[in-house]
């Protein structure tokens, strides 16, 4: 797959666009989540005990950075899952000038598991913390979930453009930017 230009159709989206986009994610998620938060937990614990401590604070913000890692690891290990050459297929860097860890996949595999791939990181370190926070009642938890949701809007993007693909197809990570090659069937 050297020549994807030839071989495959290039889909991707625009960094500044997905910034805003995140913002919007971010906004949503927030009153998705922070409604129902303090519905349940507003009677059954005072402000200072939902708001927690400058500890519960100061652990979260060093246990977002190592999620930041963990976001990529994730992607990693699902694509890994789905590739027919497993680990061997996937990479991990940094974009020095933006700061940004990514994962790559440098093998095409079906866009299911694809989707998969993206979409685990917002599940396990967005979604499922964030539910889990409604029912604990710890909003440091809650923040959490909700910035790893906003972290993942460029996944959720992506995934979203690729409902639009033929299922049938195959999708190749792009090595440098952000978004991918579908590969359609006939072209294979």
């Amino acid at each position: 797959m050297s020549n994807m230009e030839e071989q495959g159709r290039k889909v991707s989206i625009d960094i500044v666009k997905a910034n805003i986009f995140a913002c919007v994610i971010l906004v949503v998620s927030t009153i998705v989540f922070l409604v129902p938060f303090f519905w349940i937990w507003k009677d059954r614990k005072t402000i200072s005990e939902l708001l927690g401590g400058f500890g519960d604070w100061s652990i979260t913000f060093l246990l977002v950075l190592v999620g930041i890692v963990v976001h990529e690891l994730v992607h990693g290990l699902t694509w890994a899952f789905f590739a027919k050459s497993g680990w061997k297929s996937i990479s991990f860097g940094v974009i020095w000038k933006m700061l940004t860890p990514y994962c790559h996949c440098d093998e095409p595999m079906r866009i299911s598991g694809y989707m998969a791939g993206a979409m685990m990181p917002c599940l396990i370190l967005g979604v499922i913390p964030a539910v889990l926070a409604l029912f604990v009642g710890s909003l440091p938890l809650l923040a959490w979930g909700v910035f790893f949701i906003a972290a993942a809007a460029g996944d959720i993007w992506m995934t979203w453009l690729l409902t639009k693909e033929n299922p049938k197809s195959l999708v190749l990570d792009h090595p440098s930017e952000a978004g991918f090659y579908i590969i359609d069937e006939e072209t294979e």
